[in-house]
């Protein structure tokens, strides 16, 4: 058994795909975060924005929606003086444009998790690739998903970002079937 081969040496990388990158995440406001995090990205390697995670957990209240859509321009300059996280304005935007969004969808009587769920019908996709060329960038999911998502207000949520969402928080199984992690991020059935 093996890893996928995007996976460095780099031991928070080795952990994050060992025990993170494509589990099933039901929670709400973890996918508020992690949908976040994966607009942080455009442009840059992952393992840069993961390095960084934590302070971007105290930076942005842990994540609190309800916080984050009161941020003003003041609370923006702080944030692009923040060494800790990646300080580009459109990026921190996104961040506010983000929890605006994920309010309206809970306003709208849904819970963040099922609205996200819903666009692979509540189920895993479980995809058997032998070689990572064979994984796609975006398919029709994550093309809807983006859509839904810049109509309430959302941006950095292009298909392909929304493509490598649905792999890390498990809507999707990406790993190669020779990877170690494959049985154990195939969402169990009850």
């Amino acid at each position: 058994m093996c890893r996928c081969s995007w996976v460095t040496k780099e031991p928070i990388y080795i952990e994050y795909h060992d025990k993170v990158w494509g589990r099933a995440v039901f929670d709400e406001y973890e996918l508020f975060e992690k949908l976040c995090l994966d607009g942080q990205q455009a442009g840059l390697s992952w393992l840069t924005v993961l390095k960084k995670q934590e302070s971007y957990r105290l930076a942005y209240d842990n994540f609190d929606p309800y916080k984050i859509a009161l941020y003003d321009q003041e609370k923006v300059e702080r944030l692009l003086n923040d060494k800790g996280i990646i300080r580009n304005r459109l990026k921190i935007e996104s961040i506010i444009r983000n929890a605006k969004g994920f309010i309206a969808i809970k306003e709208q009587g849904l819970d963040f998790s099922e609205f996200l769920w819903g666009f692979v019908d509540g189920k895993q996709i479980v995809n058997q690739w032998s070689r990572e060329e064979q994984l796609p960038t975006e398919t029709e999911a994550s093309r809807n998903m983006s859509k839904a998502l810049k109509k309430l207000g959302f941006n950095f949520v292009g298909p392909t970002i929304c493509y490598a969402f649905m792999q890390a928080v498990g809507m999707v199984n990406d790993h190669r079937v020779d990877c170690l992690a494959y049985q154990a991020s195939i969402l169990k059935k009850d």
